[in-house]
């Protein structure tokens, strides 16, 4: 590797073997240099920040998101989420309304920013990492998917216990991933506009996932 990855310890630990193959040796080549010659998304200091809020030991949710927001100022490493003072984008406005109804509490659409979610063990991860600005999906197939398709091994191979909140198609593809005997999987369609009355409105997702966690004697999420 010509550079250590700037990554929390526990998930360097966890990923050691992943880090050390060669696809993952040319992904990092291929991401360093479209940070040099374009403008992608997030900041390289918040590529990892899901890793660095959520470490290993603390994850009990798992909620996968497809890749980074892709207008500026939106991505800063978490799946779904917003910095402060940033607009909600669509599917994080239904996220909360859906958690409203869900939960009957009410939800500040002025903060998208699901920082505390990822402090309580809610690893908010992007199956890709990084966007080209105003180019979504634009790095598709480059060896993110395999790298977070190995995360999502590991999470279910040597963690019990956790929930995987799965929306929309793709997220619901890497199910194959998760070992349903110890974990919880919950899927229903993208809380996109185009799908949230699909069914992801009315999923109940959010108390699922807390009763599920309250009967393993494990602390709720705050959402």
């Amino acid at each position: 590797m010509k550079k250590e990855i700037n990554i929390e310890p526990e998930w360097k630990t966890v990923l050691k073997d992943v880090f050390q193959n060669e696809d993952f040796i040319k992904l990092s080549d291929f991401v360093r240099f479209e940070y040099l010659n374009k403008k992608v998304y997030p900041a390289p200091e918040n590529l990892f920040k899901a890793f660095w809020l959520t470490p290993f030991s603390k994850v009990k949710v798992v909620i996968l998101g497809q890749d980074p927001y892709h207008n500026p100022g939106q991505a800063h490493g978490l799946c779904f989420s917003v910095p402060d003072n940033i607009t909600l984008p669509p599917s994080l406005q239904n996220i909360y309304k859906e958690i409203e109804k869900d939960l009957g509490i009410k939800k500040d659409f002025h903060s998208g920013n699901l920082e505390n979610w990822a402090q309580q063990g809610v690893f908010l991860l992007n199956a890709i990492l990084t966007v080209v600005a105003h180019q979504p999906t634009s790095h598709r197939n480059h060896g993110w998917e395999e790298f977070t398709d190995a995360i999502m091994k590991k999470l279910s191979e040597e963690k019990e216990n956790l929930v995987f909140m799965l929306w929309g198609n793709y997220a619901r593809s890497k199910k194959t991933l998760i070992d349903n005997t110890k974990h919880l999987i919950l899927e229903a369609p993208h809380p996109s506009p185009l799908s949230a009355y699909a069914g992801f409105f009315g999923c109940r997702h959010f108390s699922q996932c807390n009763h599920y966690l309250k009967t393993k004697k494990i602390k709720p999420i705050a959402w």
